[in-house]
């Protein structure tokens, strides 16, 4: 794990909190992971950041859920992904995790869960697996009807 990844987990307290910035759960330190927020990991190097793990530009996220689940958000609703990136860029100059930054995200998820709830990969799999919709710090797991589209 990265340094910077380690300081952030003990400056926001996520192990404590028991929850990482996008309000999912997190029972081990080694789960988590560096999210790149403002600046994409692809784009660093270009613009003359390295690596890009920066404190200004990272959240810490649980690398099989949250961090997972946004990459797909991301695929799929470039939107969503972005006003959820914007809360958490705003937890991260606030210095703490926030219950109301918290609260919007899992508004902007109930949105996206809503549009994308019977999605299917070309497997024939639901892109938003169940364990994506466990959130117990906010809500009771979400049940989704699965529509036929």
């Amino acid at each position: 794990m990265r340094e910077i990844t380690k300081e952030m987990i003990d400056h926001y307290k996520i192990m404590k909190l028991g929850f990482d910035f996008m309000g999912y759960p997190v029972t081990k330190k080694s789960l988590l992971s560096f999210h790149h927020l403002i600046v994409a990991h692809r784009y660093c190097k270009e613009r003359g950041l390295g690596e890009g793990y920066l404190w200004w530009n990272g959240a810490i996220l649980n690398q099989n859920t949250s961090h997972e689940y946004l990459h797909l958000i991301e695929s799929k609703d470039l939107d969503i992904f972005m006003a959820i990136t914007s809360e958490m860029i705003d937890e991260n100059i606030k210095g703490y995790l926030d219950m109301n930054n918290l609260k919007r995200i899992l508004d902007i998820l109930h949105s996206f869960e809503r549009e994308h709830c019977s999605d299917k990969s070309k497997k024939g799999n639901y892109l938003i697996k169940e364990e994506y919709l466990y959130r117990p710090v906010m809500e009771e797991p979400m049940r989704l009807s699965r529509r036929k589209k």
